[in-house]
């Protein structure tokens, strides 16, 4: 369990740290001053500035308050994620050349958006790592990289079936060496089973560290859509790809992973409007953690992997149109540029306060659900 957390912490905080960074980065570039950037959250641990001065660099203590005209770089109490605060951020400074509101509409806009973009590298450079590494996938004798582990493993098991009734599970791999016969591939396994439909059959499943031997007698006639065993199987292996593909897959994964987050919320959006409520098992902190831990256990490739969905789902959930997020203060920034003046400050702020109570609201919601959940 300490594991499981200390991966939760990391996985969380290299996603939110990433994010922050990005729009640090892009104001900096944009001449837009960043009164301090932050790893983890306040109370601030330590920090340092430069003088400007001595130009020499003078470290701090505690949650001091300190004014300077150059960044103030800390490391703060609470390991999750981090934080920066953009001068002019929250609509002041209109006439300084350095403040986020005396920009123009294109700056604001790319300085809200890096988070987002940098969640996105972020995504494509785990899923790339985890490529060369060696990924979980599903073959067919078509893959070009390296290939090891290579299983023949459970997808489906029928309920009502022969498999089901003697306790063959989801997950199980079909061992290559078994009493009656060796396995090479799924043709021979079910080549196997169909030349004994009606006789008692014995295979030797690995699930988890334990070998379990199961006897069974595959249906002589079996429903349509079923096998005569009523299983379905697949042939996964662990595939290494060279870096140029690796990188090149990343993108592809990428966008694959991105348009099924979106269609997914999409759906989610239309079954609230149709009133039918949501119908997809959604997770919050806890849900993440327990998912966390379960990922851990299986191994380095697993983690970059889940780290890279997170990366996603943040990016697309900060990219919404919802006050608040930085959708949204892109929103109002396109509402400015239609109307050509700004939007009232104090209805802007207002919208965000609202947006920011709200997702307060889901995120409480969310997290009674997980708790509901994982005691049941």
């Amino acid at each position: 369990m300490v594991v499981a957390i200390i991966a939760f912490v990391v996985i969380l905080g290299v996603l939110v740290f990433v994010h922050e960074l990005g729009h640090f980065l892009t104001a900096r570039r944009n001449g837009v001053k960043a009164d301090e950037f932050g790893f983890g959250f306040p109370p601030r641990a330590a920090g340092f500035f430069q003088d400007e001065e001595t130009k020499k660099y003078k470290f701090i203590w505690g949650n001091q308050d300190i004014q300077s005209s150059n960044t103030i770089y800390s490391i703060n109490w609470i390991p999750l994620g981090g934080f920066v605060k953009i001068k002019g951020e929250d609509g002041t400074g209109v006439n300084e050349a350095d403040s986020f509101a005396a920009k123009k509409a294109w700056p604001r806009i790319k300085i809200l958006a890096a988070g987002v973009i940098m969640n996105f590298i972020l995504a494509w450079f785990l899923l790339s790592l985890s490529l060369m590494l060696g990924a979980p996938q599903e073959i067919d004798g078509t893959q070009h990289g390296d290939l090891s582990q290579v299983k023949i493993q459970i997808n489906t098991v029928s309920p009502g079936s022969p498999a089901e009734s003697a306790g063959i599970k989801v997950g199980d791999e079909i061992l290559k060496e078994n009493a009656q016969t060796n396995f090479k591939d799924i043709q021979e396994v079910q080549s196997f089973i169909k030349e004994h439909r009606g006789q008692e059959i014995a295979l030797n499943l690995k699930r988890g560290d334990e070998v379990v031997a199961i006897k069974v007698v595959p249906r002589e006639n079996a429903p349509q859509d079923e096998g005569a065993l009523g299983i379905a199987m697949s042939q996964t292996a662990i595939v290494a790809y060279p870096i140029g593909q690796s990188l090149w897959m990343g993108v592809v994964e990428v966008y694959q992973i991105t348009l099924a987050i979106v269609m997914a919320l999409g759906g989610i959006v239309t079954s609230l409007f149709v009133g039918k409520g949501v119908g997809a098992d959604v997770s919050g902190p806890i849900g993440i953690a327990i998912l966390t831990k379960q990922v851990a256990t299986l191994g380095l490739t697993y983690i970059l992997r889940f780290a890279a969905l997170l990366s996603i789902n943040l990016g697309i959930i900060n990219a919404l149109p919802i006050p608040a997020l930085d959708g949204g203060r892109i929103l109002f920034i396109l509402i400015e540029k239609i109307k050509g003046s700004p939007v009232d400050q104090e209805t802007e702020q207002k919208f965000h306060t609202i947006g920011f109570i709200l997702l307060l609201i889901l995120m409480a919601a969310v997290t009674l659900h997980d708790v509901i959940k994982y005691i049941k």
